[in-house]
């Protein structure tokens, strides 16, 4: 039997495709191994969103064929579909884009027979249907679903339109079929992923508030939904009005800011100023009023000037998020700000220390105002021997004592005290004179 392993690399679609293909390759006949074995063949699920993520890639690159230099090395994803420094590396022996990787078993194979280069790399912008690949188990409690592939903003930093192409959307009927076989299969929780989540589209009049509406009416085993990173823009009056109603929406969402600074917002090409931002998430905080929302954050892009920046700080305050994604801009080659003035490296270093320290500040607060509070944890593995962590649907990262009866399960918890990054808890057992309504439906 021939030995694969998987190296994946980003984001929550990768990880979904990858798994999609593991149980692919399980089908055909091939043990899947540890990626620190030396397998027969390599599969490295790629990244580029920046220049650390193409560092990434190339490092794996090689370490899988350090691992075994007679193994069959296939590329695919972001870094293969745009960076032409994939063509030249001699460690690759196939390499896929986006939107072609179910061709992996059959080049493979292929491979084993013939050892040539094989190089299929898909007009990225030109492809118009959805792949259609299925991942049917996961590696965590909670499932990754992916609904949609592609993103049309172009935004004037992103690689991700020229690496993942144009919006395609997973048929609404399949989407539901999925979910109830992974409801079926035991999991309470399910992530709704895509590049472009808040585009998806099935038809002309049916959107994402209408997917949520038909999951939450027709696939009643998922108890908790919770959605990936959405655009501010993309809340619409549908959304904030099943946030208010159906407690099986998780208590979370992940709202890219990117900059505080309109200035800088419009340079950036998105779509938004700040006062629509701040206008939606009261919006959003007036159907959840304890909602934790968590945002991505970029500085030092071309022209942020230190006001800029300090605007951008009192920004965030203001909105008081949970916690902040940082990143120092990274210059991405054929992208409109590759060209712009570029912010010293210094500088961009002092900024994202600066919002990292406000993160942990913001964050901090957020956990502090649920100590003595009951939440629903979904417990998810064991932690030192002597906890089992899992996260509240608002995303406290919780610490329970041990009991492995209650992995992947839902599970009522007093949260007691914060010990560094995790909330300290105990199971909730309520007296006679308590009530805790422990279903989310």
């Amino acid at each position: 039997m021939k030995t694969i392993a998987f190296i994946t690399l980003g984001c929550k679609v990768n990880i979904y495709e990858s798994n999609a293909l593991m149980n692919l390759f399980k089908e055909n006949g091939y043990q899947v191994i540890s990626d620190d074995k030396p397998a027969d063949a390599f599969i490295i699920n790629t990244c580029s969103v920046t220049n650390t993520a193409d560092s990434k890639s190339k490092q794996m690159i090689r370490h899988a064929k350090k691992l075994n230099p007679n193994a069959i090395i296939c590329v695919m994803g972001c870094f293969a579909q745009t960076n032409e420094q994939a063509r030249l590396m001699p460690e690759i022996d196939i390499l896929l884009g986006n939107g072609n990787k179910h061709e992996a078993l059959e080049r493979i194979n292929q491979a084993f027979k013939e050892r040539t280069k094989q190089v299929s790399i898909l007009k990225i912008r030109e492809v118009k249907d959805y792949e259609a690949l299925e991942a049917t188990t996961f590696d965590h409690t909670r499932a990754f679903v992916k609904i949609e592939d592609g993103c049309s903003n172009f935004c004037s930093y992103c690689i991700i339109p020229y690496a993942r192409g144009p919006v395609r959307c997973k048929d609404k009927d399949d989407v539901i079929k999925e979910l109830t076989r992974i409801g079926d299969m035991g999991y309470k929780e399910v992530v709704l992923s895509g590049i472009h989540t808040g585009h998806y589209k099935c038809g002309p009049n049916y959107k994402l508030s209408n997917l949520l509406r038909d999951i939450i009416d027709q696939v009643k085993t998922i108890e908790r939904i919770r959605l990936s990173s959405i655009e501010i823009n993309e809340i619409d009056d549908d959304i904030i009005e099943l946030m208010k109603n159906e407690k099986v929406l998780a208590n979370h969402m992940h709202l890219p800011l990117q900059t505080g600074n309109d200035k800088i917002l419009k340079l950036m090409n998105r779509k938004y100023n700040t006062a629509f931002f701040l206008d939606k998430i009261n919006k959003v905080r007036e159907a959840r009023p304890n909602i934790s929302i968590t945002t991505d954050i970029i500085v030092g892009f071309p022209y942020e000037t230190d006001e800029d920046f300090n605007e951008t700080v009192e920004f965030i305050k203001k909105v008081n998020f949970a916690e902040l994604h940082v990143f120092p801009y990274s210059q991405r080659t054929g992208t409109k700000a590759y060209d712009m003035p570029q912010v010293d490296g210094n500088v961009k270093k002092n900024r994202v220390k600066t919002l990292l320290s406000l993160s942990k500040e913001l964050n901090r607060a957020y956990y502090e105002s649920f100590v003595g509070k009951v939440e629903t944890v979904l417990v998810e593995t064991i932690y030192n021997d002597k906890y089992m962590v899992g996260h509240t649907s608002n995303y406290l990262h919780v610490l329970l004592p041990l009991d492995s009866t209650k992995i992947g399960k839902l599970v009522p918890a007093k949260l007691e005290k914060i010990d560094g990054d995790y909330m300290v808890a105990e199971v909730f057992r309520p007296t006679l004179n308590q009530k805790f309504s422990f279903s989310t439906k």
